[in-house]
């Protein structure tokens, strides 16, 4: 499993759609291939009223990757240090085997270069001790990203304030 988490506050996003656009330009990425996606589902009731929400869905670093172990040349890859699953470029052939593997549809096929791409948390950025381009240009910061332990903490403190909240209401 990976170190790092990246999760999104779904009350709070909108779906403008510039943490895709970021990734693309990021990545040098033609239209067609996404490495994070945001879903959009469809409008429910919340309080009376029509709501659509949206779903960040990037790469999930799996514990043991369906695309790692499907690609024949070892072109997908997953760095021991930090779990973090990436594509070699110079070693992918092309086959889509790691597109087909994966159940999240993470790996994408790039028709420019006729190679796999994929969300890689921004590796270069990470080293360089920068977040990944998506949570850094996120126009209402429902996307965070830290180490595991850090994420499952804001995440649970979130969750603790809205219970209170919501008894508070009831009481």
């Amino acid at each position: 499993m990976s170190q790092y988490y990246l999760f999104q506050d779904t009350k709070n996003c909108i779906g403008c759609h510039s943490c895709e656009i970021v990734c693309k330009s990021n990545k040098g990425l033609p239209i067609g291939p996404k490495p994070c996606q945001v879903i959009h589902v469809a409008p429910r009731l919340v309080n009376g009223q029509p709501r659509a929400s949206y779903v960040f869905m990037p790469c999930f670093h799996c514990q043991n990757p369906w695309c790692v172990a499907a690609c024949p040349t070892g072109a997908m890859r997953k760095r021991p240090q930090d779990g973090i699953v990436y594509v070699e470029p110079e070693l992918c052939v092309g086959c889509k085997t790691c597109i087909t593997a994966c159940p999240w549809g993470a790996p994408q096929w790039n028709p420019e270069t006729g190679k796999a791409v994929k969300c890689d948390y921004c590796k270069d950025r990470l080293d360089a001790g920068l977040k990944p381009a998506c949570v850094t240009v996120c126009t209402t910061h429902c996307l965070h990203f830290g180490r595991v332990e850090e994420m499952t903490r804001i995440r649970r403190e979130r969750h603790a304030r809205t219970i209170a909240s919501l008894e508070n209401q009831i009481g």
